[in-house]
């Protein structure tokens, strides 16, 4: 599980996916959001612009993302 670290009160799911390695570019991640291809807490999630706070957990292509303070 990767652990992504946040400085702000939140992180957009779109940032999540490329802090993590997961997707190169924004394009990409947009891509697989809207496609329908990323969990958030379990339920799938379209909105690239979702925020993410620390406890949340994305889920990827068997990857897992942690937000952390």
């Amino acid at each position: 599980m990767e652990i992504i670290k946040v400085k702000e009160e939140y992180i957009k799911l779109g940032q999540a996916l490329k802090a993590a390695g997961l997707c190169e570019k924004g394009s990409d991640a947009k891509t697989v959001i809207t496609d329908g291809m990323v969990l958030v807490n379990g339920e799938t999630e379209v909105r690239r612009g979702r925020k993410l706070y620390p406890g949340d957990v994305v889920s990827f292509e068997g990857e897992q993302i942690r937000i952390e303070e």
